[in-house]
This record gives structure tokens, sequence and C-alpha cells, in this order.
């Protein structure tokens, strides 16, 4: 199991921006496999982690031309700068309280 982990610093949203988010996200779990996607905005930054069962689908999502549509209006319209990381989850534990 890999989580993508996207950090970003805003630059201006709107309401283009929250429809090509929700956009994404459902375009990343029902063609690409994603199991889970959230993503919170606090202040100037995004921070979105989503989770993927194999490297193979991070990357088919990555190419993808919506998203590479997405990727450019990030980067010319959203975003100040951005970081991704995708890293393998060793382990995972959880407890109901």
């Amino acid at each position: 199991m890999y989580a993508v982990i996207f950090k970003a610093e805003i630059k201006e949203l709107d309401e283009a921006y929250a429809t090509m988010a929700e956009k994404m996200r459902n375009l990343a779990i029902e063609k690409y496999g994603c199991t889970e996607f959230t993503a919170v905005t606090e202040g100037t930054q995004e921070l979105a982690i989503s989770y993927w069962k194999n490297l193979d689908m991070i990357t088919q999502w990555k190419q993808d031309p919506q998203h590479l549509e997405a990727q450019k209006l990030g980067r010319s319209k959203w975003y100040k700068s951005y970081n991704v990381q995708i890293v393998e989850i060793i382990r995972e534990y959880s407890e109901k309280l």
C-alpha cells in the first residue's frame, strides 16, 4: 500500500478549483483504484493524502489527460508552490475507542 502526500501553498482558490478538486477525487477513486482521498485546507496551506494499492496506479493517475489539465491549472492559477511525496506504508494500526 502506498500514499501520495500533496502539500501546497495556495495562491488563489475559486469555484472552478472546488469543482476540479471534486472531479479529480472521483476520477482517482473510480478509474484508478484510489482507496481513500482526503484533503484539508488551512489558511494558505493545503494537504491532500490519497491511498493506492500499487505504484502503477499512481503513475496512471498522474498521466491521465484530465489530471494533467488540473496540474496545469494548479501551476498557473491556484498554487504558489507544491510538493508531492510518494511513500510506502510499512505498518498500519488503529483502535476504536
